[in-house]
């Protein structure tokens, strides 16, 4: 199986062309090439596959082998990964006409050089990449879609909830939490996948690996969750650690920043326009006047190789 390791902000996973390939048992692929001692080393396996209804279709598998519907650091390298292989051609779309008077990141959209749409199990998302002069690709903006809020789309089971703090068609925002190091307020967001959300005083004192998978497998979220921890430095800057279902303390998760930063706009903590730190660097993302989520960020290519069992 010839694979190319890639990475947005060290959320790193290994992609394969599923127009060339076939991989028969992706649960157990993703499981062994994950094993960062055994295997190539990765949060997940994704494939680029063919699309019906956009140029290409992403399929996630987390490094248990657990099905992801949308990664936001994945998808930005499935854009790189697909226009310089030559998988897509496109330049032009309707994200241009959408945001071009968005300031934000108005100046970003007049440099891309390509426009493409993605396939998740998310729904279709839309991409503008920005290649430099040797047609590489270093920036992508996603349409992440709107956020989902009601409780039980997240999901969460509210009768697991403690108190009975929340309805099942009402968003849970602010709502007390026990965790083991304390009690937190949370708040919760799916964007295709779900988000718990926790804004704390200061990030060094988190302990993301004893907190993390008490909120991942909590009986409340019967997909289990990612959790986020958030220190907001200003209106427009936070820092975050982030625990993933299924992959454990990742570098950055695009999905998660995209809730944190609705969360902060809920809980009147930020500005709709937000730059999150993550331990891997930095996005940008804006939840706009159209109801959506904008994140903007950087996709690497590690390395390139070959699979054989």
């Amino acid at each position: 199986m010839n694979f190319v390791k890639m990475h947005g902000l060290g959320n790193d996973y290994v992609y394969v062309n599923a127009f060339e390939q076939q991989v028969k048992d992706p649960v157990a692929v993703a499981r062994r090439v994950s094993d960062r001692h055994r295997g190539i080393g990765s949060d997940g396996l994704i494939l680029v596959a063919p699309s019906k209804v956009a140029d290409v279709r992403m399929e996630m598998y987390n490094a248990d082998g657990s099905r992801g519907k949308m990664c936001g650091n994945g998808i930005r390298c499935v854009a790189k990964f697909a226009v310089e292989r030559g998988l897509v051609k496109v330049t032009g779309s309707g994200l241009t006409e959408k945001l071009r008077d968005r300031n934000v990141i108005a100046q970003f959209l007049r440099s891309a050089t390509v426009y493409l749409t993605v396939e998740t199990d998310a729904g279709v998302r839309e991409l503008a990449a920005v290649r430099n002069e040797k047609g590489i690709v270093h920036q992508v903006c996603v349409d992440m879609g709107e956020p989902i809020l009601p409780a039980g789309q997240v999901p969460v089971d509210v009768s697991k909830m403690e108190g009975g703090a929340a309805q099942a068609d009402q968003p849970i925002v602010k709502v007390p939490f026990a965790l083991p190091s304390g009690t937190f307020l949370m708040t919760c967001v799916s964007m295709g996948n779900p988000h718990a959300v926790f804004f704390v005083d200061d990030l060094d004192k988190v302990d993301l690996y004893k907190d993390g998978p008490f909120v991942e497998t909590h009986a409340a979220f019967p997909d289990r969750i990612n959790a986020h921890f958030v220190q907001v430095i200003s209106p427009s800057e936070v820092k975050v650690l982030t625990w993933e279902r299924g992959s454990g303390a990742t570098q950055a998760c695009g999905t998660g920043a995209c809730a944190v930063c609705v969360a902060g706009v809920l809980e009147q903590r930020t500005e709709k326009s937000v730059t999150t730190h993550l331990p891997g660097g930095d996005l940008h993302l804006e939840w706009s006047d159209d109801g959506k989520v904008y994140m903007t960020g950087p996709a690497e290519e590690a390395f390139t190789g070959c699979w054989a069992e």
